[in-house]
């Protein structure tokens, strides 16, 4: 099926990406362990635990991060040595066209994208189980992301809470209120004071309440001082880290997505983003594979230094494209769907741009 500058070039492709890979994770782990040195030592951890839990786990997520970029490095790396050693002048004079010479290269792509696809939706979020309960135990202790004041939340499709101000250390409610709706009309509240949560029970305790049932133009009240519960959600619901999209699978994350929707949660919308660009990313390693051939191809009097260098300026305008296309999904309003790719559509016009200025 491939004739041997297909194999030639998908060899330097793969050995070059891995080789970059290894490279670039030897050095993540180095920084990151200076950064963290001092928490490890402060805490006493084990050096199992450092290596198995968190380390071991860091490594595929660091990656997952980096691995459009490290296309792009790549592609440029081996391919300004093939025109500086005029080995792409003799392919095209030697009758390969330039759309030809896309083809392994758009193969190697598809081998690193798919591995990056099933990484970002699998593999990677189950390590960061591991690892990402490893952080809130010893490193980030109060990475909470979560909204402790005015809580509305709804527990079906009848039930409906709020929660004035919650305190995450002792896991209690303030100006707490429970109501029940029917066909439309409220058929009773419940308002407490107080709520706190009994772990060892899985109930909550409500203190001082009073209870107001509505039956047509019929009300009554009932009070009471203290009623252990049992409600459809939990200190867990409230209580959310910061990391908590980055340990659940695609599966996993979909299902948490439309639970929080059906309760009316607020700001879910950074749970789509992380659902859309765990295969957003994969797609970018064709383009940036791409852009990296169509700018490196050419034989230029900067040769390789000149071409890594736009490589990164392109590479830098790619990553904060990306950032701040998804942090406007997750505070503007923009659909999850549309942030996430817009990097890849702008740079698919580039791509498409350089394609046609390249050497031929």
């Amino acid at each position: 099926m491939f004739k041997t500058l297909d194999k030639y070039i998908i060899r330097k492709y793969l050995t070059t990406f891995f080789f970059m890979a290894l490279i670039f994770s030897l050095i993540a782990v180095v920084i990151d362990f200076s950064e963290k040195i001092d928490d490890f030592i402060e805490e006493d951890i084990p050096s199992g635990a450092i290596f198995w839990d968190y380390y071991l786990n860091y490594i595929p997520f660091i990656n997952g991060l980096l691995w459009p970029l490290y296309a792009l490095i790549t592609t440029i790396f081996f391919t300004s040595r093939m025109a500086y050693n005029s080995e792409i002048i003799s392919m095209i004079g030697g009758g390969v066209s330039f759309y030809r010479l896309v083809v392994p290269y758009m193969f190697s792509a598809a081998v690193v994208a798919g591995l990056h696809f099933g990484a970002n939706h699998y593999l990677i979020p189950e390590g960061n189980k591991a690892r990402t309960n490893f952080e809130n135990t010893y490193i980030w202790k109060h990475n909470y992301d979560n909204k402790t004041k005015d809580i509305h939340m709804f527990l079906d499709d009848s039930t409906k809470i709020y929660i004035r101000r919650y305190s995450i250390r002792d896991s209690v409610g303030h100006d707490f209120t429970i109501e029940k709706i029917k066909d439309n009309q409220l058929k009773s509240k419940l308002i407490a004071p107080r709520i706190q949560w009994r772990g060892k029970e899985g109930k909550w305790r409500i203190s001082n309440y009073r209870v107001r049932y509505i039956n047509g133009m019929d009300e009554s009240l009932v009070d009471g001082t203290k009623m252990d519960t049992m409600l459809a959600f939990t200190p867990a619901d409230i209580e959310r880290r910061d990391n908590l999209k980055e340990a659940m699978t695609t599966p996993e994350l979909k299902v948490f997505i439309d639970r929080e929707r059906q309760r009316g949660a607020e700001n879910y919308e950074k749970y789509e983003v992380e659902r859309h660009r765990r295969s957003a990313e994969p797609f970018s390693i064709f383009i940036l594979t791409l852009i990296g051939l169509a700018v490196a191809s050419r034989k230029v009097r900067g040769g390789m230094g000149l071409h890594l260098a736009l490589g990164a300026g392109l590479g830098g305008m790619y990553i904060f494209l990306s950032k701040f296309s998804m942090t406007f999904s997750t505070n503007a309003g923009l659909p999850p769907q549309i942030g996430v790719w817009i990097p890849n559509l702008i740079f698919m016009t580039v791509t498409l741009w350089l394609i046609a200025r390249a050497q031929k």
